[in-house]
């Protein structure tokens, strides 16, 4: 596998205005434990580079359909999700939620290492190996070049930890002009399952999940450690909200289809 390690953003043109924003169509596991020698045997088929870098993840307040984030200390990244386009199935291989997004970003800090902010933040730790997908003459092309203004589709495999638990995902994620939107990201996934993936990965709808809907989920606490016999502030103000998927009146309330918390 082509590896160069990047710290931070890979480089290219900015990310998408805050004006205009940047629409996106994406699928992604997360899993728990660390992802094995034959993930990423499979993975490196193809060129690759390594980012590693801390983001910050904002679990409370819980705003409806919006994820929102601080990438590397820098960036600050603001996502609608506009709905689901419908399940993805990779011959078999693997079987995910297609996720319509739309995403602005700020700049933002900085913020030193480990500061993810006051309560209710989380931060999350990520080593990336990526790979990018163009559509060039009609045709997919792998490179690990420059992040491109034409439709392409990102790939990424990445080990993550975030309140002392270690988990490991699979995502794609394509951009471009908004007709081309899901082709690109079909082309990428037949593309990368042609080789089935190894046995035990299991990429089913029960681990297809956004980051924001992993946290929700997972209650994954991680913005402020606290000194040994300390409670987080964070812990204490989350241990005082209600779940997220419980009503004051003590029903429960879900979205219909998806069952995700953080989108009621």
């Amino acid at each position: 596998m082509s590896e160069r390690p990047l710290t931070g953003s890979p480089p290219g043109p900015p990310g998408p205005s805050a004006i205009g924003g940047l629409s996106t169509i994406e699928v992604r596991w997360i899993l728990p434990g660390q992802s094995n020698a034959a993930i990423a045997s499979w993975f490196g088929r193809f060129p690759a580079w390594l980012d590693s870098r801390e983001d910050a993840y904002l679990l409370h307040p819980v705003l409806r359909g919006l994820a929102v984030k601080i990438r590397a200390g820098q960036v600050l990244e603001v996502k609608e999700y506009h709905g689901s386009l419908g399940i993805l199935d990779a011959a078999g291989r693997a079987r995910g939620r297609l996720e319509f997004w739309r995403k602005w970003s700020f700049p933002f800090g900085p913020l030193g290492p480990g500061e993810a902010g006051p309560g209710g933040w989380a931060a999350v730790r990520k080593r990336r190996r990526m790979s990018r997908f163009r559509l060039v003459d009609g045709r997919l092309m792998a490179d690990a070049g420059e992040r491109a203004m034409g439709p392409e589709c990102g790939v990424e495999l990445t080990e993550i930890c975030s309140g002392g638990e270690t988990w490991w995902s699979l995502g794609f994620e394509a951009t471009g002009p908004a007709d081309l939107l899901r082709s690109t990201l079909e082309g990428t996934v037949t593309l990368m399952f042609a080789q089935p993936p190894p046995g035990d990965a299991e990429l089913d709808l029960s681990h297809c999940q956004s980051y924001a809907e992993w946290l929700s989920r997972h209650r994954v606490i991680a913005a402020i450690h606290p000194q040994e016999g300390e409670v987080s502030p964070a812990r204490q103000r989350h241990d005082q909200i209600p779940s997220h998927d419980q009503r004051r009146d003590g029903r429960t309330e879900i979205t219909p289809g998806r069952g995700t918390p953080w989108l009621t």
